[in-house]
């Protein structure tokens, strides 16, 4: 009886690591400049398991940022199709994806996003009441989630009044709000110093790794690499490679002989 309890478990286990959260099929998108079309994705396929810490990388212009809009639904494809937890979102109306958004995503911005004259505690509370929350829950949560991200005691205080590395923690609790699948990070050390962007980048591997949220970031960041799971690079709108952390070359000044 142990032993059919014990594999039991582990198949609940494996089933649980690997479902796919994300799915791309064959997606592409086009562009319009003046009477030019521009393809910045050209049929991508892609598959991210649940709980996993993947970058997206890819010099400018590679698209990455294009796929990361597909899916986050921010923008969608000119064909092919984007599954959130197996919901295709280009079916979802506005409405649904509003929902969807606010329920199952959290964004996290290279620019932080927050809103200036909101104290840190509004700007982590807001999605909250828009999810329905009521405004004293709201509260206690967003206090937990500030004290989670070392910012318990600057609550009060307003986007100005903190450092970058501050604002990204606040942004981070933000992204947190509504218990989300996953974390978008679109360059989230872009505006950061070294030590700064290092602290953000191992706050984030801390959040994925405790709490199974799937972490996709955009990044150009090679500090990243430290941390990811699985390795996406992208280039001229294609998937060039996908590599498990284990697989990657890293040394000083280069990865491998990618770039």
């Amino acid at each position: 009886m142990l032993n059919e309890q014990s594999k039991a478990l582990k198949g609940e286990l494996t089933e649980a690591v690997e479902r796919k959260i994300v799915r791309v099929s064959q997606v592409t998108k086009t562009f319009k400049l003046g009477k030019v079309d521009v393809q910045a994705l050209k049929g991508v396929d892609l598959d991210i398991l649940a709980g996993r810490y993947v970058s997206i990388m890819g010099p400018s212009g590679s698209g990455k940022s294009t796929l990361f809009n597909m899916i986050g639904g921010l923008d969608k494809p000119s064909s092919g199709k984007v599954f959130i937890d197996e919901v295709d979102i280009a079916q979802l109306d506005a409405y649904e994806l509003a929902w969807l958004r606010c329920r199952k995503i959290g964004y996290i911005f290279q620019t932080f996003n927050l809103i200036q004259v909101m104290t840190a505690l509004e700007n982590v509370t807001l999605p909250m009441i828009f999810g329905g929350m009521g405004n004293e829950a709201a509260i206690d949560k967003g206090m937990e989630l500030l004290d989670l991200v070392g910012l318990g005691d600057r609550y009060q205080h307003k986007p100005f009044e903190l450092s970058g590395g501050q604002q990204q923690r606040v942004a981070v609790a933000r992204a947190l709000a509504n218990n989300p699948a996953i974390i978008l990070a679109d360059e989230p050390t872009g505006n950061l110093d070294l030590n700064t962007g290092e602290e953000i980048i191992a706050l984030l591997k801390n959040l994925s790794w405790e709490r199974k949220v799937t972490v996709i970031s955009a990044t150009h960041d090679i500090k990243m690499l430290n941390v990811s799971d699985q390795v996406i690079w992208i280039r001229d709108g294609r998937i060039e490679k996908i590599e498990e952390r284990e697989d990657l070359t890293i040394s000083v000044g280069s990865v491998g002989e990618r770039w």
